[in-house]
């Protein structure tokens, strides 16, 4: 498509040249002005005619008449083995002129081509048709594809015009980008932008875009940041916004990165998983889980955020980071239903734990063990002990120790076997008090009788 609409402006361009010269041509045989002093300038009556006819095939006077290209073809083809070796130099341009506008009206690059550079072997050609033709031959050859011969058609007619154009600058710009020639390019953007400017026309959005890449690609972080600044004030798109915080990250500017990302977040237009995300774990690294926290539910409330098994354990650890246990139960028993291992039920175990609720606690960590595939099955089985204590279990609570001890490493181990210690002596006070309870209900039953 981009080959075709670039095929459409240079047919515009060439017919509408054409049609001008042969305008020149037919003024003069009307006025029947003196010939020219140089007799290359004009076309002789059998060429005239034979242009005329050619150019009504190829743009009939008629809107409502289709171009016959192939008689067009035809045409040309006949005059051009007939007389082409015999004609002057502005002839022979005119003829080569509307080859061009055939092989671009058909699609046939690689011959327009080979035409355009045809135009550029006659000897005497005017300056304005050279000018035309190189200009065409950096067009052609970035569709094609052929960067430097681009690059190299676009400098001679810079060499060759008066002018600058702003077309030409961007042709540069982006040839010499597509060679990775990024520092080459850049200057190139700015003056085709400088005069668009001037100009008083509107820079559209890819063009600031190609400016920003070229600056990243650099790593010129400065000015792709002042780039991606203008691109939000103009246009306001989300992916400039996401540029915006992704460049404070190169200029490790991480304070401006969250606030730029929390901006977003109070106007209202995050649109992307990992932004919700990124701005509330780094809201979390400031010290500030809780608010992490409720970012990340709000991209789970309005959808952008799925509630999958990492994002929800993410947002439980905001929630406990934050000492916020009772917010947090809600998503770590959705995180046990849908988890694939039994950590999930671990986490809302620990959470549970944290509330003083051992006996959902010691439900959660059995159902852990249960479901099986944890992490650090040594740990599980030590909470679960902890938890059973609580609930003065403390025969249960021996057993999920000593599994504990023989699940883990030496660390778990000496850590498991400390609990048993542990759970021993509160087993025997708790053995004494109850002893005690008993004692006193003896007493004051054998005082009353």
């Amino acid at each position: 498509m981009k080959k075709l609409r670039l095929s459409a402006l240079l047919v515009v361009a060439f017919f509408a040249a054409n049609l001008a010269m042969l305008q020149v041509a037919q003024a003069g045989e009307e006025q029947r002005a003196p010939p020219p002093t140089r007799a290359s300038d004009v076309l002789s009556e059998p060429v005239f005619r034979a242009i005329s006819e050619i150019q009504e095939y190829m743009s009939p006077e008629d809107p409502d008449d289709e171009p016959d290209y192939a008689r067009a073809k035809q045409a040309l083809d006949e005059l051009y083995e007939r007389r082409y070796q015999r004609m002057n130099d502005f002839e022979k341009s005119t003829v080569l002129n509307f080859y061009t506008n055939y092989y671009l009206s058909t699609d046939n690059i690689p011959e327009a081509i080979r035409t355009f550079e045809q135009i550029l072997t006659i000897e005497d050609l005017r300056e304005d048709v050279r000018l035309r033709a190189l200009r065409a031959l950096g067009q052609l050859n970035m569709a094609e594809e052929n960067f430097q011969a681009s690059i190299n058609y676009y400098n001679q007619w810079r060499d060759l015009s008066l002018d600058e154009d702003d077309t030409v600058f961007l042709g540069l710009a982006n040839s010499h980008y597509s060679l990775e020639q990024y520092a080459e390019a850049t200057p190139y953007m700015l003056s085709h932008m400088q005069m668009l400017a001037d100009a008083g026309e509107n820079i559209e959005r890819n063009k600031w875009g190609l400016l920003n890449v070229l600056y990243i690609e650099q790593e010129d972080y400065a000015s792709a940041l002042e780039v991606t600044k203008n691109m939000i004030v103009k246009f306001n798109d989300p992916a400039d916004w996401r540029n915006l915080s992704a460049i404070y990250s190169f200029l490790d500017q991480d304070s401006n990165r969250i606030g730029s990302l929390r901006l977003r977040y109070l106007l209202g237009n995050m649109d992307a998983e990992a932004e919700y995300m990124n701005l509330g774990q780094s809201l979390a690294g400031v010290e500030t889980p809780y608010s992490g926290a409720m970012v990340i539910k709000a991209g789970m409330d309005s959808g952008v955020v799925p509630e999958d098994e990492d994002n929800l354990r993410i947002l439980v650890q905001m929630y406990q980071l934050a000492y916020e246990f009772d917010e947090a139960v809600a998503p770590a028993t959705r995180l046990a239903e849908i988890s694939t291992s039994g950590d999930g039920y671990d986490t809302l175990g620990y959470v549970y734990y944290m509330l003083h609720n051992y006996e959902a606690a010691a439900e959660a960590f059995r159902n852990a063990i249960d479901k099986g595939s944890l992490s650090n099955a040594a740990d599980t089985n030590l909470f679960l002990a902890r938890a059973l204590v609580e609930l003065d279990e403390y025969t249960n609570a021996e057993a999920a120790a000593r599994r504990s001890a023989d699940l883990g490493d030496e660390s778990d181990r000496r850590s498991a076997n400390n609990y048993l210690n542990f759970i021993n002596a509160q087993r025997s006070r708790y053995n004494a008090i109850q002893q005690r309870k008993n004692n006193a209900i003896d007493f004051y039953v054998a005082y009353d009788d």
